[in-house]
C-alpha cells in the first residue's frame, strides 16, 4: 500500500531578485511500513522534500500525497490535523523541552490534539514507550541530565506517542556518536518491525542508507537513484542489532512488553 507519493514535484524559493530551484520534478512513491532513506550531499533537496512530507512546506508545483490526501488542496487547518495525527517528527537537535522531563516531554503532544485520551489509558502508553526506548530509570529527568543517545531516546518516544503512521527524521544520528547512533537506529528499525511504523530519514549516514529497505538518492534537486535493498536487509538488521544488544539490555534492564501488550488505538 503506497502511504507517500510525490508527483512531478518541485520547490522554488526566491532569493533576491533571482529564484532558487530546490527541488526539480521529482517523483515517487513509498510503501506503508517501509524504512526509507533519502540521502544526498547538502543541497541536494532532501531536507526540502522530508518539508514537504511533513507538511511544514507545500510544492511549488506538482503534488504530495500523504495517505490518500493531497497537501496542496487542504486548508491549514486541515494541514494541522494531518500532521498531528498521521505524522511524527525526530530531529537531528531532538527539540525537547528543557522544563519538561522525560514523561513530560514524551507526553507533551497527546495535549495538542482535540481527542482527549482516558488518563488511565494514555499513563500506559507512555510508560509502555519509556520501557520500549529503555529509559524506565530515567523518567522524571531532565534534558539536561541525559545523554545525547538517551535525548535521541526520548525524541522517538515523542515522536510515537501518537501512534502516528509516519515518522520522519532528519538526521537524527548526525549529532551522535557512531556508537549511539546504531543503538539509535537499531532501537528505529525494532520499532519499525514490530509496529509497523514507516520510517523516512533524511540522510548522508552510510548506515541508515545500509540498513534501509528503500533507497532515494537525490543530487541538485533530482532524483538519481530509487532503489529497494530488500535481499541485503536482514543481514544488515541483524548485524547492527547484535552490535548494539549488550548496551540496549543494560539500559532496559528488563524485556520490554511486546507490542501486542501495548494499548490498543484510541488509547
Amino acid at each position: 500500500m503506497t502511504i507517500v507519493e510525490l508527483r512531478d514535484v518541485r520547490k522554488v524559493y526566491p532569493l533576491g531578485k533571482v529564484e532558487v530551484e530546490a527541488v526539480k520534478g521529482v517523483s515517487f512513491g513509498l510503501e506503508k511500513g517501509d524504512f526509507v532513506s533519502i540521502a544526498g550531499p547538502s543541497g541536494s533537496g532532501k531536507t526540502t522534500i522530508l518539508n514537504m512530507i511533513g507538511c511544514v512546506d507545500r510544492p511549488s508545483a506538482g503534488s504530495v500525497v500523504i495517505n490518500g490526501h493531497a497537501t496542496k488542496d487542504l486548508k491549514d487547518k486541515d494541514l494541522t490535523t494531518l500532521r498531528h495525527e498521521t505524522l511524527g517528527f525526530i530531529f537531528q537537535s531532538f527539540n525537547l523541552i528543557p522544563v519538561l522531563n522525560v514523561r513530560e516531554n514524551i507526553e507533551f503532544p497527546l495535549l495538542l490534539g482535540r481527542e482527549r485520551v482516558p488518563k488511565k489509558d494514555k499513563a500506559q502508553w507512555i510508560d509502555y514507550l519509556i520501557e520500549e526506548v529503555g529509559l524506565s530509570q530515567w523518567r522524571d529527568h531532565k534534558p539536561n541530565e541525559l545523554s545525547g543517545g538517551q535525548r535521541q531516546r526520548v525524541a522517538i518516544a515523542r515522536a510515537l506517542v501518537t501512534k502516528p503512521e509516519i515518522v520522519l527524521a532528519d538526521e537524527p544520528t548526525a549529532n551522535l556518536d557512531s556508537s549511539t547512533g546504531e543503538q539509535i537506529l537499531a532501537l528505529m528499525k525494532k520499532i519499525n518491525r514490530e509496529m509497523e511504523t514507516t520510517f523516512i530519514f533524511s540522510t548522508h549516514d552510510a548506515k541508515i542508507v545500509g540498513l534501509a529497505d528503500h533507497v532515494i538518492r537525490l543530487r541538485d534537486g533530482l532524483v538519481i537513484e530509487n532503489v529497494r535493498n530488500g535481499k541485503n536487509m536482514g543481514e544488515a538488521v541483524g548485524d547492527l542489532m547484535e552490535n548494539s544488544v549488550a548496551e540496549n539490555s543494560a539500559m532496559m534492564g528488563s524485556k520490554a512488553p511486546s507490542p501486542a501488550d501495548a494499548p490498543k488505538a484510541g488509547s
